[in-house]
């Protein structure tokens, strides 16, 4: 697979997040009740589970648990009671259900405390390369198609 970096800003870039979370939702099954996409600087996502919670990943600190306060697409999506899952910016899709029974539970690599992996203003910094795997990946035999 040839190494491609997306434009900052394009609209590929924008959505860019959108497949890997798809992912995650798959992953989560029935847990997740739909998801969205909220706005950029920096690029955001926020998935409803079942339970009332939320789950949010920023492009800055990775993924994030919290009661839900509000929220809707293209806006920022605010939580209380907030705990990061840990394990990275990028966590592999079928690792993100475990992260998530960690947090809630306050165990595993999960904190109160938001890590800073990133800052979105390194648009150039190859994180595009590791969301573009998940656009390849989409687009590989067999694989899995998203719904929002």
């Amino acid at each position: 697979m040839a190494i491609r970096h997306v434009e900052p800003y394009s609209d590929e870039w924008l959505h860019q997040p959108s497949r890997y979370v798809s992912r995650v939702v798959e992953e989560l099954g029935a847990e997740a009740g739909g998801w969205w996409e909220g706005p950029c600087e920096p690029r955001e996502a926020t998935i409803r589970l079942a339970d009332g919670a939320a789950l949010v990943w920023d492009e800055e600190s990775g993924w994030r648990l919290g009661r839900l306060v509000a929220g809707e697409a293209g806006g920022r999506t605010e939580l209380t009671g907030v705990r990061y899952l840990g394990n990275g910016l990028v966590p592999r899709p079928e690792r993100v259900p475990e992260a998530l029974r960690d947090a809630r539970a306050g165990l595993g690599s999960s904190t109160a405390w938001r890590p800073c992996y990133r800052s979105h203003r390194n648009c150039r910094d190859g994180f595009d390369v590791a969301l573009d795997y998940y656009t390849a990946s989409a687009s590989a035999p067999g694989a899995l198609s998203g719904s929002r």
